[in-house]
């Protein structure tokens, strides 16, 4: 095992994969020479050289033209868009031919490609540069969505990721970047649409995604230290594919599901697997199903009202206790 931070982890995952493969490449605005603009891909320039690893101009239209088009004709490329929320610039891309050509081409291409970006808060980027997005991409079928926590996740479900033959949306939360974890040794790959139980508990489940896994946990510690509550927590990591059995599983147990989503509320990722587990188990429910969500308003810069903003371990604390206690 080594220690990585966040963002090596990112950087050891996609060389793992580029050296075992010479049909990776990897294509994005200031990710050569530059090592990315959150340094997370430092040192693959070195390594692969620029006819692998290509600076491009600063568009993201053209960024996932040409990933699609390299993956259409045998190619397995990384695409970054630097920010999840400039998605948003490429989205017909992504929502209408990426996520459709398999489908429209009755499994004549497929586009076997990553678009790996940096999502969510916690870094005082504003309303422009600090949205969670992942829902978005939730929503439209035909597409993977990947949102690991920790290092090691995050270079074994982007290797994984590389390796699926579909596209695949890789969010990398950007406040973790510096956050150092346990990584396997050489070649490690989880595998895609498996959550992760990293508490188990008797009153109630909390399934969180990203950042909010590690808010989690910690309300967990505060609630069974202080208040006798005891909690599982779910690492969600994968939205498309969903691991319903072992979310429907752990409620089942506790009784209890409260999510923790940096979305904001309307549409949020969590509001799916509420309806999930009320279709699904609603005679094990002991009560109402709990969402601790970031409210419907664009974050603001400003450090204190971002952090009222987003789910905090006091809020998730308090939500739990008012409402199970």
């Amino acid at each position: 095992m080594a220690e990585l931070t966040y963002r090596d982890a990112v950087a050891a995952g996609i060389a793992q994969e580029m050296a075992r493969d010479e049909r990776v490449v990897f294509l994005g605005e200031d990710i050569a020479a530059a090592g990315g603009v959150f340094k997370a891909t430092v040192g693959l320039l070195d390594k692969f050289g620029p006819r692998r690893v290509r600076d491009t101009p600063i568009s993201e239209q053209a960024i996932l033209g040409a990933a699609m088009g390299a993956a259409m004709t045998g190619l397995r490329p990384i695409a970054e868009i630097m920010f999840s929320d400039f998605l948003a610039v490429c989205w017909d891309i992504v929502a209408n031919e990426i996520a459709k050509m398999r489908y429209m081409t009755d499994g004549q291409v497929t586009l076997p490609l990553v678009i790996r970006t940096a999502n969510g808060a916690g870094s005082r980027f504003g309303a422009q540069h600090s949205q969670a997005v992942e829902n978005w991409a939730m929503a439209v079928p035909g597409i993977k969505v990947i949102a690991p926590a920790f290092p090691a996740d995050v270079k074994g479900l982007l290797a994984a990721a590389i390796r699926d033959p579909d596209p695949v949306l890789f969010f990398e939360q950007k406040s973790l970047y510096s956050m150092k974890g346990e990584v396997p040794d050489g070649e490690h790959v989880e595998e895609l649409g498996k959550a992760k139980v990293l508490r188990s508990g008797k009153d109630c489940t909390i399934v969180a995604l990203a950042a909010m896994v590690h808010r989690s946990l910690a309300a967990a510690e505060v609630l069974e230290k202080e208040h006798g509550i005891s909690c599982t927590v779910i690492d969600v990591r994968s939205l498309v594919p969903l691991d319903t059995q072992t979310i429907l599983g752990e409620v089942a147990k506790t009784g209890r599901l409260v999510t923790v989503e940096e979305n904001p509320r309307l549409c949020g990722w969590g509001a799916e697997i509420a309806s999930i587990v009320a279709d699904e188990c609603f005679w094990d429910l002991d009560g109402p199903i709990i969402r601790i969500t970031t409210p419907h308003i664009p974050l603001p810069a400003a450090d204190q009202l971002e952090d009222n903003t987003i789910p905090s371990v006091e809020r998730i604390v308090r939500e739990v206790r008012e409402k199970i206690d």
